[in-house]
């Protein structure tokens, strides 16, 4: 298992951290979505100094299993995704989606 794939297999078992909405200098309309178990605005920092430009996160929710909130908002999402972890849809729209999602109760089938 190379190491992305194990980083992004703990991210997924991640019982509290943040979901976050982030947005790149160079891209005014594309949001990426995504979650940390870290500060979301250390992780932004890490991001902008691999690329071009930089990454400001606008909106963060620390929650429970912030990963699998992620992972539904961005099911959501899908036909709006723009490339990989991107989406071409409003800030706002995607912390709606957030705050909503975490705050929606398991459901645990016996």
């Amino acid at each position: 298992m190379n190491k992305s794939a194990y980083m992004n297999e703990i991210k997924e078992k991640v019982s509290k951290g943040n979901v976050y909405v982030m947005r790149h200098s160079l891209f005014s309309d594309v949001i990426r979505i995504g979650c940390t178990p870290e500060s979301p605005n250390e992780y932004a920092k890490t991001l902008s100094k691999t690329t071009p430009g930089e990454y400001q996160v606008v909106f963060q929710l620390y929650c429970d299993n912030p990963c699998q909130i992620k992972k539904q908002v961005r099911e959501y999402l899908d036909a709006k995704k723009y490339v990989n972890e991107f989406y071409q849809v409003s800030p706002e729209i995607a912390e709606k989606l957030l705050k909503t999602e975490s705050l929606k109760i398991p459901i645990i089938l016996a």
